[in-house]
């Protein structure tokens, strides 16, 4: 019997616990859902109705999505991304991690209204969020970042990485002109090295709406 995950397409929480169970090689069953309709066994399992949502073949929830990402790493962790070697790095990535979710998240979605609506106030909210976008960037410029590529935490990847693509990626998108030319090279590098790569594409693979069929996905596995 296989986990069973609850995931929304383009949720980059949701993103970042498939990612999370691919780079685990972890296999789920995999339930493809919808904001405005969420089934009622999701809702049984975790009340609060956020996804994604992994339900475990001895009946624990995790409904948190750097919790899933932490579990499938301690099942499997192929490339290493917890750094085991180093126990300093793990709490200074989720540090970084959590930052992301309470500070800059909130302030990307004020950023992505303003778009939206034409609002006066669109370069001023993109500024309040390329204070964490300018750290992202000094990171891998302290790193060592060189034409291979580059991490977060050094030459090799991390669960920050990983943890905090969805979100890069989202503020890239809001005004995709400005950010081809803004002053984030080594973040763009970054970017596009994941976003071209085999892990991403496994983990954007889309499915069909349980609901419609109730027809479960096996996603993630070698």
């Amino acid at each position: 019997m296989l986990p069973i995950l609850y995931s929304l397409q383009h949720c980059p929480y949701a993103m970042r616990a498939r990612f999370g169970l691919v780079m685990a090689q972890q296999q789920v069953m995999l339930r493809a859902v919808v904001t405005k309709n969420k089934p009622e066994e999701m809702l049984a399992a975790s009340p609060k109705g956020t996804i994604p949502v992994l339900i475990l073949p001895d009946s624990r929830v995790i409904d948190e999505s750097l919790d899933i990402m932490i579990w499938a790493l301690q099942q499997n962790d192929p490339e290493d991304l917890l750094h085991k070697d180093n126990t300093s790095d793990l709490p200074a990535m989720i540090e970084l991690i959590e930052r992301n979710d309470q500070e800059f998240k909130p302030q990307l979605e004020i950023y992505k209204k303003a778009k939206r609506f034409h609002q006066k106030n669109e370069i001023e909210e993109r500024q309040k969020c390329e204070v964490f976008i300018a750290e992202l960037e000094q990171r891998l410029t302290i790193k060592g970042l060189s034409t291979d590529g580059g991490y977060f935490m050094g030459q090799k990847p991390g669960l920050i990485d990983y943890a905090l693509l969805p979100f890069v990626r989202q503020f890239s998108r809001v005004n995709r002109s400005w950010f081809v030319q803004a002053p984030y090279p080594n973040l763009r590098t970054w970017l596009d090295g994941h976003l071209q790569s085999r892990d991403y594409a496994k983990a954007m693979a889309k499915y069909p709406l349980w609901l419609d069929e109730h027809e479960e996905c096996l996603f993630g596995g070698i």
